[in-house]
């Protein structure tokens, strides 16, 4: 099983680490599949959060506005599966990798990207995923003992994936 996991120390850290990533794999010609997250501040100090669909595709509001006073969950479930249907379809068509921005609640209540994560490992395709620590102990109890935890770098993360993307690049 190739999967490895990144926690950024900062709020959004992972979210920018893993869309770095992205784009340089991108410029290499590697075929990603996934989403990276965009957030964009508001006036009231919460944010808007977007998802890109990899490589190219559309982005998706996966957050909604529930006003200043809410202290709810703000993630749209629809949006989010909409987002998860378009990864699921890309992986059919072909990919080296799949990115995962965040191995979230909805991940680990059962829904969310989890299916596309088990197609992936099931297909032998690398898999990377952003986790925060109150879903940690969720992610590792459904990935089991393989996942290998990658310092919050993209230097870690690069070395990490050109050791299992090698082999499968000298098969293709």
């Amino acid at each position: 099983m190739k999967i490895a996991y990144t926690m950024a120390p900062e709020r959004g850290g992972t979210d920018l680490l893993l869309f770095d990533v992205a784009k340089r794999l991108l410029r290499r010609g590697i075929r990603c599949c996934g989403t990276v997250q965009i957030n964009t501040g508001r006036a009231e100090g919460l944010c808007d959060m977007d998802v890109r669909i990899l490589p190219d595709g559309p982005v998706v509001r996966i957050s909604q506005n529930l006003g200043p006073a809410s202290k709810g969950c703000r993630l749209d479930p629809v949006a989010l599966e909409t987002a998860v249907a378009q990864v699921s379809a890309s992986l059919d068509t072909g990919a080296d990798l799949l990115i995962v921005n965040k191995f979230g609640k909805h991940e680990a209540d059962g829904r969310g990207f989890r299916e596309v994560i088990a197609k992936a490992i099931g297909l032998d395709i690398p898999v990377i995923v952003g986790v925060n620590t109150l879903n940690l102990r969720r992610f590792q109890d459904f990935v089991g003992e393989d996942a290998v935890q990658l310092a919050p770098s993209s230097t870690a993360i690069l070395d990490w994936l050109d050791r299992q993307l090698v082999p499968r690049q000298a098969v293709s």
